[in-house]
C-alpha cells in the first residue's frame, strides 16, 4: 500500500483499531498501531526495525511491543474472531485448514528445524504454522494460526525455555493443532456450513473422527493409499454364540471373520468409469481453463481398524491429462454435486490468503527469538489482513462493514457509505479467475 493509500484509509484503520482498545492500555495500544500501520506501509522490508525507524520510534519500543508489554493477545484473537462471526460465516462459509512455512537461518526461531518447506518446495531450514482462514463468496480471512513445534524440540526443555515456549506445551502433531484451532473458533461464535483440508490432514484417520464427533461437515483430499471398503464390512459388537470355555476373550468390536479387507481408494477408484462421468469446469487460470472428469461412488473409511460411517469418494481426472485427485466428503446424499466439489477446490482461498499476507503485510518478516513475539505477530497479522479484506470488500461495493466501526465520538458510520476511494495498484484480493464450478455439457 502507497503512502497516500494508507493516508487515505487511515481513519478507517483508526477506527478499526479502536475495537480492540480493551486489549491493551494507551501506550501500548500507540505502539500496536504503530506495527499495524508499518506492516500496511510501503517498507520493502517490514520486520520490526524498519517499522520502527520509519515511524520514529526506537527499534527496542516495538521488539519490547511482541516480546514483553502486558497486553492480552488471547483477547484481541477472540475479539477478531467474534468481529468475523458477527458480518461472516453460516452455512455458505468455507473454512480451510492448511499450513503455511517459513524459511529461516540458524537455530533461535521457535520451531526451527530442517523439515519439509511448502515455501522451497524440499526439506530446509524452516517454521511452519497451522492456520484456519474463512472463505464466505468473494470473502477470505485468516482466522487463527499456530506455531507447530516439532517433537525435536518438545524433547529438548532447555531449548523450548531458551525461546520461551510456555512449559505446558506438548508435542501436538499438526491434525491436533487444526483441532484445536477448529474448536477455538468455533467456541467464538464463527460458523461453518464445511471445512476443507489437503490430504496432509484428510489422510490421517483419527483427525477425521475427530471431525466426525463434532458434527463437522467437510470435504477432504486424502491421498490415493487412504484406506476403506465401497461396501460396509459386518461389525461384530460382541461375539456371537460366545464359547465360555475359550480362551482369552477378543477385543469388540471388531470386524467378522472372513470380511474383505480394507483397500486404498486407488484401487476402488478402479470400480469408476471417471471419463465416462460428469465433466465440470473448475475455474479459468492463466493457463486456460481447468476442467476435470468426475466421478463418485459410496465409501466408508477406515478408522482405527473398523468402517467409519458412510462417506462420498470422489475421484476428479483432469481432462488435460495428470494425476487423478481424490476427495472424502460426509456430505448427505441429497447435497449436489457441484457443491461438494466447489468445497474441495475452494483451498485456493487460504492459498491466497497467505500469498497476499506475506506479498502486502510482511507475514514471514519476522525476526523473533521467543514463541509469545510470534503468537503475537500472528495475531496482529490476522488482523492487518481482515481489515484489509474487508476494506476490498467495502470498495467493491458488496459491504459496508469496515466504517461501521463506532468513531471517537461514538457515532457509527451510515449503512451503504462508502469511505474516500484511494488509489492503489494492490492486487489484494483479486482472485483473476472464475471459480464458479459448472458441468460442462
Amino acid at each position: 500500500m502507497e503512502a497516500a493509500d494508507l493516508l487515505a484509509v487511515r481513519p478507517a484503520l483508526d477506527r478499526f483499531l479502536k475495537e480492540f482498545d480493551d486489549c491493551a492500555v494507551t501506550p501500548t495500544r500507540r505502539h500496536i498501531a504503530t506495527y499495524v500501520r508499518g506492516q500496511l506501509g510501503n517498507l520493502p522490508r517490514k520486520s520490526i526495525e524498519p517499522i520502527a525507524l520509519d515511524a520514529g520510534v526506537h527499534p527496542r519500543t516495538l521488539q519490547q511491543l511482541l516480546s514483553l508489554h502486558g497486553w492480552d493477545e488471547d483477547r484481541m484473537r477472540r475479539k477478531l474472531q467474534e468481529r468475523v462471526a458477527a458480518n461472516h460465516g453460516g452455512r455458505h462459509a468455507i473454512g480451510i485448514i492448511d499450513e503455511t512455512s517459513f524459511v529461516k537461518k540458524g537455530d533461535k526461531t521457535p520451531g526451527v528445524q530442517r523439515q519439509y518447506c511448502g515455501t522451497t518446495g524440499k526439506t530446509d531450514n524452516c517454521t511452519v504454522t497451522v492456520h484456519l482462514g474463512l472463505a464466505d463468496q468473494n470473502f477470505h480471512a485468516l482466522l487463527d494460526g499456530e506455531l507447530y513445534v516439532p517433537e525435536s524440540w518438545t524433547q529438548d526443555p532447555p531449548r523450548c525455555r531458551a525461546a520461551k515456549i510456555p512449559e505446558r506445551r506438548t508435542f501436538q502433531t499438526k491434525t491436533q493443532i487444526a483441532i484445536e484451532l477448529v474448536d477455538r473458533v468455533t467456541a467464538h461464535g464463527v460458523e461453518f456450513g464445511w471445512l476443507s483440508f489437503d490430504e496432509g490432514y484428510g489422510g490421517k484417520p483419527p483427525f477425521l473422527a475427530k471431525m466426525i464427533d463434532r458434527g463437522h461437515r467437510y470435504v477432504g483430499e486424502v491421498p490415493k493409499t487412504f484406506m476403506g471398503w465401497s461396501i460396509a464390512p459386518r461389525v461384530l459388537e460382541a461375539e456371537e454364540n460366545e464359547d465360555p470355555e475359550r480362551g482369552r476373550p477378543r477385543r469388540f468390536p471388531r470386524l467378522a471373520d472372513g470380511s474383505a479387507p480394507a483397500r486404498p481408494v486407488q484401487e476402488l477408484a478402479c470400480q469408476i468409469d471417471v471419463s465416462s462421468k460428469r465433466t465440470y469446469h473448475v475455474k479459468d487460470t492463466e493457463k486456460g481453463p481447468e476442467v476435470w472428469h468426475v466421478g463418485w461412488m459410496p465409501f466408508y473409511p477406515q478408522i482405527d481398524g473398523l468402517p467409519g460411517p458412510l462417506h462420498w469418494l470422489i475421484v476428479a481426472l483432469p481432462v488435460l491429462g495428470g494425476d487423478p485427485k481424490y476427495f472424502l466428503s460426509n456430505a448427505a446424499s441429497g447435497v449436489p454435486l457441484e457443491a461438494i466439489l466447489h468445497v474441495a477446490f475452494s483451498r485456493w482461498h487460504i492459498e491466497r490468503c497467505f500469498e497476499d499476507d506475506k506479498g502486502e503485510i510482511g507475514l514471514d518478516h519476522f525476526e523473533v527469538r521467543n514463541y509469545r513475539s510470534l503468537k503475537r505477530h500472528l495475531i496482529l497479522s490476522a488482523i492487518r489482513f481482515l481489515f484489509l479484506a474487508e476494506t476490498n470488500e467495502l470498495l467493491r461495493g458488496e459491504k459496508s462493514r469496515v466504517d461501521d466501526v463506532p468513531g471517537e465520538d461514538g457515532h457509527r458510520g451510515a449503512t451503504g457509505t462508502r469511505p474516500p476511494a484511494f488509489p492503489t495498484t494492490s492486487t489484494f484480493g483479486q482472485t483473476g479467475s472464475n471459480h464458479r464450478i459448472s458441468p460442462v455439457a
